[in-house]
This record gives structure tokens, C-alpha cells and sequence, in this order.
């Protein structure tokens, strides 16, 4: 990997409009960010390179396709050693229905977003997970009733 390039309001352009629609044609992106499309593509590339641009991929509706449930589970370990933390997290990186797994401050240790076919599914995973005995002491878990705002993506404009 190349050392991180120092990105300029163009590198942020790029990676905004990238953002937005991972499939859009080079000149199209070139003409959206004020450049031709050789040197447009020579910056993609190296964004791409130095780890700004981490993956192309298609967000899907799941919910169009299959019956699903989202439920998020706060964890609290019951030690709170390194070990602990590498033992819980190796644990999980198995499971399929995990989606998202954050360390977070506060009153439990782990925020884990799941995302199953109901909340019977849920429970035997849950009671699976309790089973390999990896830390956990108590969990609690959220059914998620309705989302009525989802960004899968932050808005670069928030953050510049």
C-alpha cells in the first residue's frame, strides 16, 4: 500500500461522488469534479491504492428479498482484560448474521447489530453464542420495530 496521500478538495470531491454512486463512468466522475478524464482516473487509482477506497459493492433492499429482523445487543464482558477483548471478538468473526460489532464506552462493553430471519432465529443464536463461552455476562437485546432514517453512508460534507 502506498503512503496516504495528503488529499486536496478534489480528492474529497472524488470520494464524495463515489460515495454517492460507486458506478458512475470516469468521465462523468472527471466532469463532476472539474477534471479530465486521465488525470481523474490516475487520482482514483491512487485513492484507491493508498486505502481511501476500500471497496465497490451494490446496497441491497434485504427486506424485498427475504423476511428479515434487525436486533442490536449491547454486551458486557465479564473480564475486561486484552485477552478477553481478542477472545470475544475472534468468537464472533464466524457469524454470518453479525453485521456490525463496535467497542463502545459506557454502561456495556460491545454494540452488536444482527440481522435474522425472526426473533426465534435470534434467540438460538444468541443461546449458541452463550455456548462457546467466549466472556459474555449479560447481554440485552433491541428489536428493531421500524428505521425510519438509514444512512449507509456519512455524508462527507459533515465531516470537512
Amino acid at each position: 500500500m502506498d503512503k496516504p496521500p495528503k488529499l486536496d478538495r478534489i480528492d474529497i470531491n472524488i470520494l464524495a461522488e463515489l460515495q454517492r454512486n460507486g458506478r458512475v463512468t470516469n468521465a462523468d466522475l472527471a466532469e463532476r469534479v472539474g477534471l479530465s478524464a486521465s488525470p481523474c482516473l490516475a487520482r482514483v487509482k491512487r485513492l484507491e491504492r493508498a486505502g481511501y477506497i476500500a471497496g465497490y459493492g451494490a446496497r441491497l433492499d434485504l427486506a424485498k428479498l427475504f423476511r428479515v429482523q434487525v436486533v442490536y445487543t449491547s454486551v458486557t464482558l465479564v473480564n475486561h482484560r486484552r485477552e478477553d477483548f481478542d477472545k470475544f471478538e475472534h468468537g464472533l468473526r464466524s457469524i454470518d448474521e453479525l453485521n456490525e460489532c463496535h467497542l463502545v464506552s459506557g454502561g456495556f462493553d460491545y454494540l452488536l447489530k444482527f440481522v435474522v430471519r425472526d426473533v426465534a432465529h435470534y434467540q438460538e443464536l444468541i443461546e449458541t453464542l452463550l455456548d462457546r463461552n467466549i466472556g459474555i455476562s449479560k447481554y440485552f437485546s433491541y428489536i428493531v420495530i421500524k428505521s425510519p432514517i438509514v444512512k449507509v453512508d456519512v455524508s462527507m460534507k459533515s465531516l470537512v
